[in-house]
């Protein structure tokens, strides 16, 4: 190849990857809006995260809060509900994993690793049943407690303990405890 020859295809290689290079930047100035806008907007973003004053909150007493569009139970647990929990053997729980998110995905059941570490009394956790999405009662005063002291969904017959762990019932998993810790003595946040 001559000297001419050997500068033609420098110079066509280099107008091909210059090609190359300014159509990759114009596909992704042109993908990134599509791509973008399936991100979450602000007030979806704002409400990841809720912050709930419990300090009004007796021992016995229960409140329900909405989170991402979901019932979050709140209860502040008596000493008999958390001592009731605790004596269950993990040999008869259905489900044997914690379901919480503040724990390993391997987390068991206990009642230890479901409720908020260092405040044993209160109990956080969603307020959908793990069968069908229904809502088990359970959190009023005079509502259906179930055969296990804890929460009952009456659509299908599902049980949980004072620990929200399924304990009978078509429900195939314990009702799932969110991200949450407490802020100070009387803020959870929750998200």
């Amino acid at each position: 190849m001559s000297d001419k020859e050997t500068k033609e295809t420098n110079r066509r290689d280099f107008i091909f990857l210059a090609t190359g290079a300014v159509a990759a930047v114009g596909v992704a100035s042109a993908a990134w809006p599509l791509i973008h806008q399936m991100n979450p907007d602000s007030t979806a973003l704002a409400l990841s995260t809720i912050e709930v004053d419990v300090s009004g909150m007796e021992v016995g007493q229960s409140i329900t809060v909405k989170w991402r569009g979901k019932p979050v139970f709140i209860r502040r647990r008596t000493r008999d509900e958390i001592d009731l929990a605790r004596s269950v053997s993990l040999d008869d729980l259905p489900d044997g994993l914690a379901r919480n998110n503040n724990a390993t995905n391997t987390a068991t059941a206990t009642d230890e690793n479901r409720s908020i570490e260092g405040k044993e009394e209160w109990l956080v956790m969603l307020g959908v049943c793990t069968h069908l999405g229904c809502v088990p009662k359970g959190q009023s005063i005079g509502d259906a407690r179930g055969d296990y002291g804890g929460w009952y969904c009456p659509c299908h017959g599902s049980h949980y303990d004072t620990a929200g762990r399924i304990r009978k019932g078509p429900a195939p998993t314990n009702l799932d405890i969110p991200p949450a810790i407490f802020l100070n003595d009387s803020v959870i946040k929750i998200g």
